[in-house]
């Protein structure tokens, strides 16, 4: 039996979508893909999560200094077959080439609403010496 994680996904399914992850990562430098609007963009890829039957791979991107972060988004969509195809070097050791999609990672934004959380002044008050401390004899 595959020994999984706490999130459900086996030592596998991570394994494999950390090395698609390399892989879309070398197309993508590359500039493999013309495209105007990806040529001119940093895309990060964050995350690849597998499915079970390691035949979907679905890429977590932030486009870096880009607002319109679906226009992106929907345009790596449009060349998913395309990138699949340049991945297969990549991935000779696979059964199936897995199909490739792409979504709007959002974890940077809430880390970013979580630290201005604790740096508001509100925390910073309550994190801050208390008056009781000092009077302590």
């Amino acid at each position: 039996m595959a020994k999984s994680t706490s999130s459900g996904r086996t030592q596998r399914m991570l394994r494999v979508g950390e090395q698609v992850r390399a892989a879309l990562v070398q197309v993508l430098q590359r500039g493999e893909v013309r495209d105007a609007l990806i040529e001119s963009t940093v895309i990060s890829i964050s995350e690849v999560r597998m499915s079970t039957d390691l035949k979907v791979a679905t890429a977590y991107v932030t486009p870096l200094g880009v607002a319109d972060h679906a226009g992106i988004v929907d345009a790596l969509n449009r060349h998913a077959k395309f990138l699949r195809g340049r991945l297969s070097p990549h991935l000779r050791q696979m059964k199936y080439m897995p199909e490739v999609r792409f979504e709007d990672d959002t974890s940077f934004d809430n880390y970013k609403k979580i630290d201005d959380l604790l740096r508001s002044p509100d925390v910073a008050r309550d994190l801050g010496p208390s008056d009781d401390e000092g009077d302590e004899r």
